[in-house]
């Protein structure tokens, strides 16, 4: 067994992280003991949710731990097994650490399905990306025909998700995305019915009015800051906004002040929910299932940007803060047997 190669958190940035942040380092891959296996990392997946678990405070997850491997979703290929559960050669999907080799229990795990999508696949449409999209939308957003659904961060992997679905629920959707590439992608590619480049839009408020112009029902927010401000004045009455990330905050130092948007839920009688991924464990089958079925008919398309190479995970999770990935943003580090 070739020497292990780990990625662990050096110490806790303040504001955005640098690649100094990272440190790699080799050790000993573990041999398995009694019910585990071991696993080698193919896909690993990079995630805005991450930034958060790098600072010492109390949120949802613990923090990572410094001078440990950082963790995250990865799909693998067992390489050595004493569980029953797993043969050599089978593909996995688990949260694991940020690792060439992982030795784990073999519950920590599940055998993921080759044949029926591409192995990445099951870090996006398919994983915690799609799910994400399914459950928020859904259970908190609940579209309804002929509605306006609101997406921002839309040509990103979890809003380009929560737009489709929109679409198969009857809903007029618009997205929000910070280039004309993918503002024209989301258009003609995913049939939005609208999108808006909020970095050029000469006056935001009047751009996305004109999006809008029967009002917000639906505002799935990924990002909050100025352009949740924004969308915010546009709810109609009994609007529901699902509330997965804030990612123009997340390396802010500076406290993020902005307008007080109390007001203007009283007024129009609107839901705002928070939520986390992990409070839907229990309907994951659910999600899978309906995700499985509208892609193999042909009803969802996903994209992502594929890093190559070990050696470059920290700065593919850097760039998301750059808004350079269309869709997920993956990095593979090694081949599978066979490929």
């Amino acid at each position: 067994m070739p020497m292990n190669k780990q990625i662990l958190l050096r110490s806790r940035p303040e504001g955005m992280p640098t690649v100094d942040h990272f440190e790699f380092r080799e050790v000993p891959v573990s041999d398995p003991a009694e019910g585990q296996v071991v696993v080698r990392s193919l896909y690993l997946s990079v995630d805005p949710y991450m930034r958060g678990r790098m600072n010492e405070s109390k949120s949802y997850v613990p923090p990572y731990k410094l001078d440990e491997p950082i963790s995250g979703g990865i799909v693998g290929e067992v390489v050595s097994s004493r569980s029953e559960q797993f043969e050599t050669g089978d593909k996995v999907l688990g949260m694991l650490g940020w690792q060439l080799y992982n030795t784990v229990d073999a519950s920590a795990v599940r055998k993921v399905d080759e044949d029926l999508a591409p192995l990445s696949a099951y870090l996006s449409v398919l994983g915690l990306t799609g799910m994400t999209a399914y459950f928020g939308l859904l259970d908190i957003g609940k579209p309804q025909e002929g509605e306006t659904v609101v997406v921002s961060g839309a040509a990103g992997a979890v809003g380009m998700m929560v737009g489709q679905i929109a679409k198969l629920k009857g809903a007029r959707v618009v997205g929000i995305a910070g280039s004309d590439e993918k503002t024209a992608y989301l258009e003609k590619e995913l049939g939005f019915d609208a999108a808006v480049n909020y970095k050029t839009a000469d006056n935001l408020d009047e751009a996305i009015a004109k999006a809008c112009p029967d009002g917000v029902d639906v505002y799935y927010d990924n990002v909050g800051g100025r352009i949740s401000d924004t969308v915010m004045k546009q709810l109609n009455d009994h609007a529901r906004i699902p509330l997965c990330g804030a990612i123009s905050s997340y390396n802010s130092t500076d406290g993020d002040l902005g307008p007080r948007i109390q007001p203007q839920l009283i007024k129009t009688r609107s839901l705002i929910q928070g939520f986390v991924l992990s409070d839907y464990a229990s309907r994951f089958h659910e999600a899978g299932a309906d995700l499985g079925k509208w892609l193999s008919e042909g009803k969802l398309k996903y994209e992502e940007t594929i890093v190559e190479g070990f050696d470059n995970v920290p700065k593919a999770f850097l760039e998301l803060f750059k808004g350079t990935n269309l869709g997920k943003m993956l990095v593979k580090v090694s081949e599978a047997d066979g490929e």
